[in-house]
Formats: structure tokens, C-alpha cells, sequence
């Protein structure tokens, strides 16, 4: 029966067989050591006998008797320091071959797409292990709130619709209707606001979108979204969800956090004070202590002009304004209208944004207007949704916490890369795949597609 490393200081005077992999070998004339480590932590093995070929990265069984150290030689940095083992049998249950690059570093110093090209032996490392670990002890405990807050968690669509909202899709052919494409969702906004037309009142799920954007060292072609909705909700009452959960989150883990309540800007205030809406509020000196700094940014404008001198959202076309500013919108204002928008930063980042949404067809129509929408593009695109407000649709809000911001503000990380764990290349190709790839022209033909030659 297998033993986990973790728990061999509580077997002294035994023999045990643990699993796992050589951490690291010593050789010292007749007597021999191993550093053996499995998910719980890491063990020294010694061993008068002869090791042969056991090298590090060999995947191993090892019998032995767990022996007290003497004081001495306790290890205060490891959670087996006051134990040993000495090994009876050494079998290898898999040999390593000489390894790409070393795994005893934080691996930064290593080129990108070789370490994502070996991206099972990069995951390997400590510090990487901390990270993805960490993440999914982060996600239950969003989870765990939500539940006690009496949310239900629900799963919408991988395959949906193309529609103008912001980034490009990432388009997904389908066989049986020959030249009609789905789109992989960038987000669950549409479902989410269907889903409060169903009733459900509270919903959230760990959502993966997918986004054909430019890619940088805070955003990817896929990641991972705390998705929340809420019915009968004001701005304050959203907000007033997630601050304390963050608190909670953050705190549990250990971390600092400057100012509780959040502290609330204004947009028009942070573009004064700040010079932008992702701002850092910390001092150098609360930096390098690790000090956390949050902050909501709300107000503001629902609409901008792009480069083309042609309105477009600052944030979302389903969010919602002010009752106030309702009447004069549908009467053709459109630069003095601000937005139900609420984004929470930290330290620099946006790690979220959400927003009260519209739930008035006629206020929603007129949004998609403004934007140079066609009332035929509008009913092709979006008559789904100006159907379902037809029937008693609950006013409504959420947000979203993107996944690997919140875990690089936890972690201090500066690229999502290093808390996700297959994630892609700079210039986009997939960790170990080999991806994208061609492929054959059956499988075209089968889809009733056809490549452009490259001249």
C-alpha cells in the first residue's frame, strides 16, 4: 500500500512504500541519498547499496524504514525534516531521459516556447505546482461563497452565435449545415441575461472564453471567468457581493490588503487623478511588502468614438444607464450618457468589470442604432434577445473576475502564462501540440470548405 511522503513522520519505526519521482541524487562514497517528492512533499532516502542508475526525473517506488533524525540534522524547511528513510528496494517504474532544460529554478530564465513546448516536465517545478495548486483552492472557495450566498451554478454553450461584441470569434464550422459557422463564446453574456429571464434570480459558473485578440502578458486567446449574474439587483448590491469575497479570499490566503471598504472613483475622477482607469494605489514601499490595492471605478460613458469618428460602447452594449438619462437617450442624446459599468482594479489591473444591464428592448434597440447597426443586422444578430425582453425580463446586473488576474494578483505574477497551465505562445501555437495545424482535405471536404492556395 502506497504511503504519501506527508504523512511519513507519523510512521516512524515502519515500512513504507512511497511513489514518486527523484528530486535529486548524492552520492557519498559507500552511502547514498535521494530526494524523492510526490504531490505532498519531499523525502530524503538513504541507501548503503548501490542506486545503479536511479537519476533524477525517474519516476520510482521505494521501500524503506522510516528512521527519526537525529536533532542535529533536522531540516526545519521540509515537512518530513525529522525523518529519513532507508531504502530496502529502489524500482524505477519509469526512467527520464536527460531533461530539456533544469527544474530546480523558477524557470524564468528559460526560453518561452521551450518550456511550453515540455510544458509537463515545466509543471513539475515548484513553483509552478504552487501556482496551479493554489488556483484551484482559489476557485472552490469562490465557489463556497457563492453557494452560501444561495447562487446555483450553471453551465451555458461552448457553440453559439457570431455577434459584434467586441473582440473577433474564434469561428467553428459546422458539417450538417454546410457554410454556416458557430462562434466560440467570448463570454456567457447573452445566456447569463437569458438565464435571468428564466427565473433563476442567481447564477454563476467558471466560465472558459475565447477571444481572437492580440495577444499580450495579461490576456490570451482562452481564459477563465468567475461569471456572476443577479436579478433584482442595484449597482451597490453586486459590488456589495464581491468586495467581501475578495476580502475574504485574499485574507485567507495571507495577503494585505490597504483600504477596506474599497476606496470608489469615479471615472471622470480617475482619468484626473490617474491618467487612466487601471490605476496602482500603492505606495513603492507597500509594493515591495506585497500590499494589496483595490479599487471601483464607476461612471462611465456608455459610448466613444473609435478612430473612425463612429460610436461604439466603452464596456458593453447590454449594459444599462441611468433611469434619468433614459428619455433623453431615446431622444437622441448620446455623448452625455454614462453607463451602469462598475470595473474592480487591482494593483494596476483590471481584475473584473460588470454592470447593471438594460432590460428595455426598445432602449436596447436603440443602443445597437447608435452603434450603426441596421434594424435588419439588429433583428439577425440580436432578435433573440429583444424576443426574450418581451417577456417579463427581471431588471438584472453581474460581472465577471477574470481567473488569472485574480491569480496574478495573488501571486505576483506578471504574465497569465505562469497560472495557467497549458497556455499558448506569444505567437499563439498551444503548449506540447503542435497547434494550429493543418488539416486533410478529407476533413475540408467533409465540411464543405475550401483553402485559398498561398501564392
Amino acid at each position: 500500500m502506497r504511503t504519501l511522503i506527508a504523512t511519513t513522520p507519523d510512521k516512524i519505526g515502519e515500512t513504507v512504500t512511497i511513489q514518486g519521482w527523484i528530486n535529486a541524487r548524492r552520492d557519498h562514497g559507500k552511502i547514498m541519498f535521494l530526494d524523492v517528492r510526490d504531490r505532498t512533499g519531499v523525502v530524503q532516502v538513504v541507501s548503503m547499496k548501490t542506486l545503479g542508475d536511479v537519476k533524477p526525473e525517474d519516476c520510482v517506488e521505494i521501500t524503506g524504514l522510516v528512521k527519526a533524525r537525529p536533532e542535529s540534522m533536522i531540516n526545519p524547511k521540509l515537512i518530513t525534516g525529522t525523518i529519513e528513510m532507508e531504502a530496502q528496494t529502489v524500482t524505477i517504474l519509469s526512467s527520464a531521459m536527460e531533461l530539456p532544460f533544469p527544474l530546480d529554478t523558477d524557470g524564468k530564465e528559460i526560453n518561452e516556447e521551450i518550456r511550453l513546448k515540455y510544458r509537463y516536465l515545466d509543471l513539475r517545478r515548484e513553483r509552478m505546482q504552487k501556482n496551479i495548486k493554489l488556483r484551484s483552492k482559489v476557485v472552490t472557495m469562490m465557489r463556497e461563497y457563492l453557494f452560501k450566498n444561495d447562487f446555483v451554478e450553471i453551465e451555458t454553450p461552448m457553440l453559439t452565435k457570431s455577434t459584434p461584441e467586441g473582440s473577433r470569434d474564434f469561428l467553428v464550422p459546422s458539417r450538417l449545415q454546410q457554410g454556416e459557422f458557430y462562434a466560440l463564446p467570448q463570454s456567457p453574456q447573452q445566456y447569463k441575461q437569458l438565464l435571468m429571464v428564466a427565473g433563476f434570480e442567481r447564477y454563476f459558473q467558471t466560465a472558459r472564453c475565447m477571444r481572437d485578440e492580440d495577444l499580450r502578458a495579461d490576456r490570451g486567446f482562452e481564459h477563465t471567468q468567475l461569471d456572476i449574474e443577479m436579478s433584482f439587483v442595484k449597482r451597490e448590491d453586486v459590488m456589495g457581493l464581491i468586495e467581501p469575497m475578495v476580502i475574504e479570499i485574499v485574507e485567507k490566503l495571507g495577503g494585505v490588503i490597504q483600504k477596506k471598504p474599497f476606496p470608489v472613483y469615479t471615472y471622470p475622477e480617475a482619468m484626473k487623478q490617474f491618467g487612466s482607469d487601471k490605476f496602482d494605489l500603492r505606495s513603492e514601499e507597500e509594493k515591495k511588502q506585497g500590499v494589496n490595492a483595490f479599487a471601483w471605478v464607476i461612471d462611465f460613458p456608455f459610448f466613444e468614438k473609435d478612430k473612425d469618428g463612429k460610436w461604439t460602447y466603452t464596456h458593453n452594449p447590454f449594459s444599462g444607464m441611468p433611469a434619468e438619462q433614459k428619455e433623453a437617450f431615446m431622444n437622441g442624446e448620446i455623448e452625455g450618457i454614462t453607463t451602469l459599468q462598475y470595473d474592480l482594479v487591482w494593483n494596476g489591473y483590471e481584475a473584473g468589470g460588470g454592470s447593471i444591464r438594460s432590460n428595455d428592448p426598445a432602449v436596447l434597440q436603440k443602443v445597437f442604432e447608435v452603434l450603426g447597426h441596421s434594424k435588419e443586422a439588429i433583428q439577425e444578430k440580436f432578435g433573440h434577445m429583444l424576443t426574450a425582453f418581451q417577456y417579463g425580463a427581471p431588471p438584472h446586473g453581474g460581472i465577471a473576475l477574470g481567473i488569472e488576474r485574480f491569480m496574478m494578483g495573488l501571486t505576483g505574477e506578471t504574465s497569465l502564462k505562469e497560472v495557467q497551465a497549458f497556455p499558448q505562445t506569444s505567437s499563439g501555437q498551444t503548449s506540447v501540440m503542435d497547434a494550429p495545424s493543418s488539416v486533410s482535405d478529407e476533413q475540408l471536404k467533409e465540411l464543405g470548405l475550401a483553402l485559398n492556395k498561398k501564392k
